[in-house]
């Protein structure tokens, strides 16, 4: 199953078949929004499913002529990991003891293809980094790594667009990760039963030059293992997010030193996900 959200109205939900999208925001709908869906789990799931079979044909309209929104509207709260993705080279579980738990205001949101925009007299130093996001569906408390995986709804991508100048936020990151636009999501989520999070390629490109190449298998602490750290702590709600980290910047053109500037095209992918991206104004 692929959710998404429409840019004008991203409160309904819309069911993504290949090339086609249905509108959940129908009155005959079983459920009408992606957290609706993320917390209704696996019957739920097939209800949807059921109820797109139904409809006729006219229902449907190209994917190609939807402008989408956040695929995840309206987190709970956004947890972004810190330095999960191992190097090359680097052995399994180097010198990090914990996940570094970070966060953005879920006022940040924005979808596929939006313009991203900041005051460069606050800052000039914004760079992009793409994220596996997790969707949660059960909320978790307290649970185990090994009981992790029951509370997952999804996944998408998350742009992790960051300014970590020091008179921002110092080392803490919020203010810098929190700016209008500066967490694109989507294009859709995809649930966690069409889905093995385990060593996908992702990646990001600024004007379809590379600056970031990796797979998830090169994670420090695993998905199952940042949702039981973040549970043992807080309580993750349905529709929740966590970023769950971002592979390092490559050192070939444009160089990990180049940041975003006005008339960037952004993407960042996702295997099995597809591509997220957001033009720099």
């Amino acid at each position: 199953m692929r959710l998404a959200t429409l840019a004008a109205d991203p409160r309904s939900a819309v069911l993504v078949r290949g090339p086609r999208l249905v509108s959940l925001g129908a009155a005959t709908a079983p459920f009408h929004t992606v957290r609706e869906i993320a917390g209704a789990g696996a019957e739920g799931r097939r209800g949807v499913d059921v109820w797109a079979d139904e409809q006729a044909a006219d229902a449907w309209r190209p994917l190609q002529s939807a402008a989408l929104g956040p695929a995840v509207p309206d987190p709970g709260a956004i947890y972004t990991i810190g330095l999960n993705y191992r190097g090359p080279g680097a052995p399994a579980g180097d010198d990090i003891p914990r996940p570094l738990v970070y966060g953005k205001a879920t006022s940040s949101v924005s979808g596929d293809g939006a313009t991203l925009r900041w005051d460069r007299a606050l800052t000039a130093n914004v760079d992009a980094e793409v994220e596996l996001g997790v969707v949660i569906g059960a909320p978790a408390w307290q649970v185990t790594p090994e009981a992790a995986p029951a509370h997952v709804f999804g996944y998408t991508i998350v742009n992790d667009v960051s300014s970590r100048d020091p008179w921002l936020d110092g080392d803490q990151w919020l203010i810098g990760k929190s700016m209008p636009g500066f967490c694109p999501v989507g294009p859709w989520v995809v649930s966690a039963d069409e889905l093995d999070p385990s060593d996908l390629r992702l990646g990001c490109t600024i004007g379809g030059l590379a600056i970031q190449d990796g797979r998830t298998s090169a994670m420090r602490f695993s998905i199952a293992e940042v949702i039981a750290y973040l549970s043992r702590h807080v309580r993750l709600e349905t529709g929740d997010l966590i970023a769950t980290g971002t592979p390092a910047r490559l050192d070939g053109p444009p160089g990990p030193d180049r940041h975003l500037e006005a008339g960037d095209v952004v993407t960042a992918w996702v295997e099995g996900i597809g591509e997220l991206t957001t033009i720099v104004a």
